[in-house]
């Protein structure tokens, strides 16, 4: 396991090594209080000490909630008061923001920064420093037994309406899930790789590559803050990195960073691209100009993630390169153990003939069958079946291609009095794939300008939900039941 510290330097060490770390951390956890179920919050990059949190808390039988840091300070505190979690462990670079929420943090006991005693804080939070804690204790630990159904891990999702929604994990989902991850049709782990997560373990627990890793004995090699292309390149040259896995966002910034220096990284053969869909030039960059395949994986937080990946056939293989890029740009297949189905606005399930289209339903192993502590959900149903709200078309070889989402995901802040009827829908943008604009109808007789919309959100919300755009239109298209017709203002608007 190879790391940039959040302090600087490169950190590595081995599995083993790490092991004996997981077990004085362990020690630690239980001198602090921690017991069987509770929670546990980090707010970290991808290091190695993240990783012996993912493996000491949830190996004592703890619950390791991971928290984004990039949430409103607001959504932050929400989620660390409904998780109830008894510590919480924080990175240098993010103590500034447990202090800003600090006084709205109801049960916390303990806050930990995972560094060591030099590089401490001066903060007013009450601290332990990480490296004395395990310093103190044994590097001998007897990890007890509990059933497989035992909560693992909890990860918050921000893909719904309302207060981010939690999502449990069990032990048993959690292993089930990295067998699948494995797979040769997914990351095709084994020794002879080399992975780095570009993907935050705050992201549904790094799509679950940490624990692939320890699985198969891949070396995992984790970017800590260095996600800049300069840092990432330097790193994944240095250790050879094989496989790396992100959203389009690093990507594309990486794909830039390559070109203006005239530098590539000759040992990856692979990528990995999630959280959204890469465009097309995004593919045609990585395997023409780098030789590089992409590999595009879909999922969602109540799934673990991993939900399809997209692996040509062997029969494909010989099409143009313009149709296998092509065929690329979709979701792909269900990984074995994931069930799937598509169905209309009545529920009756439709074909899989690549033309009938409906919401994607799914169902396995390790797909959530309730909120955590949500009484009701209108996604899950008494079968097992999650509603992912992506309007889908699945072809007959079981190739998935999402077309739309069935609900748009609002982030509510309260509502502006002057506007009547309000819709967001995604369009191209150069940095970050594709970003919201935001088309409003006023209340009759109120005049209203694109920069007062845009002021209304300040302090609401995060920063990066705020849509970029406001356009202020006489009506919207409706549909004859009545909803908003998402695909025409698409096509007008696209380019705004």
């Amino acid at each position: 396991i190879v790391s940039r510290s959040v302090e600087g330097p490169i950190h590595r060490y081995t599995l083993a090594e790490s092991r004996l770390r997981t077990h004085r951390l362990a020690h630690a956890l239980g001198k602090l209080g921690v017991e069987l179920g509770d929670r546990v919050g980090t707010i970290a990059w991808n290091t190695h000490r993240h990783v012996e949190l993912y493996f000491a808390v949830s190996g004592m039988g703890a619950v390791c909630h991971t928290m984004n840091p990039r949430l409103h300070p607001t959504q932050l505190a929400y989620i660390v008061d409904h998780a109830q979690d008894k510590v919480i462990f924080v990175d240098l670079t993010f103590v500034p923001l447990v202090e800003a929420v600090w006084d709205a943090l109801k049960n916390v006991e303990t806050v930990v920064v995972m560094t060591d005693r030099e590089h401490m804080p001066s903060t007013r939070l009450p601290v332990l420093c990480y490296e004395e804690l395990l310093d103190a204790e044994s590097e001998e630990f007897a990890w007890p037994t509990f059933d497989e159904n035992t909560a693992s891990s909890l990860c918050y999702t921000s893909g719904t309406t309302g207060n981010p929604k939690g999502v449990l994990y069990s032990h048993r989902s959690t292993v089930l899930h990295t067998f699948a991850m494995a797979l040769p049709t997914v990351l095709s782990a084994n020794e002879r790789e080399t992975i780095l997560p570009v993907v935050p373990m705050f992201h549904v627990n790094a799509w679950g590559i940490p624990y692939v890793t320890a699985m198969t004995g891949m070396k995992l090699v984790m970017p800590g803050p260095g996600l800049d292309g300069t840092s990432l390149t330097e790193l994944m040259n240095a250790e050879t990195v094989t496989i790396a896995a992100g959203v389009p966002t690093i990507w594309l910034g990486l794909l830039d960073h390559w070109r203006e220096h005239k530098i590539s990284v000759p040992s990856m053969h692979t990528v990995v691209i999630g959280g959204s869909a890469p465009n097309r030039s995004m593919i045609d960059a990585f395997q023409s100009d780098f030789g590089i395949e992409v590999l595009h994986a879909w999922g969602m937080t109540e799934m673990s993630p991993i939900g399809t990946a997209c692996r040509l056939k062997p029969s494909m293989l010989d099409a143009s390169e313009n149709e296998r890029h092509t065929f690329q740009l979709k979701q792909g297949r269900a990984v074995f153990g994931v069930e799937m189905k598509i169905v209309d606005e009545d529920g009756s399930e439709l074909p899989h003939d690549g033309k009938a289209f409906g919401e994607l339903k799914v169902r396995g192993p390790w797909v959530c069958s309730s909120y955590f502590n949500v009484e009701k959900s209108d996604a899950h149903d008494a079968d097992g079946w999650f509603a992912t709200g992506d309007v889908v078309t699945i072809d007959p070889d079981g190739y998935v291609n999402i077309t739309d989402r069935s609900k748009d995901v609002i982030k509510s802040g309260g509502e502006c009095p002057d506007i009547a009827q309000a819709a967001v829908i995604g369009v191209p943008d150069e940095k970050w794939t594709e970003r919201p604009l935001l088309i409003v109808v006023p209340k009759k007789d109120c005049q209203i300008k694109s920069e007062q919309v845009l002021e209304f959100f300040d302090g609401k919300v995060a920063k990066w939900w705020v849509p970029d755009n406001v356009i202020v239109v006489d009506t919207l298209p409706l549909g004859a039941t009545g909803k908003v017709q998402k695909i025409k203002l698409r096509e007008q608007y696209a380019t705004k």
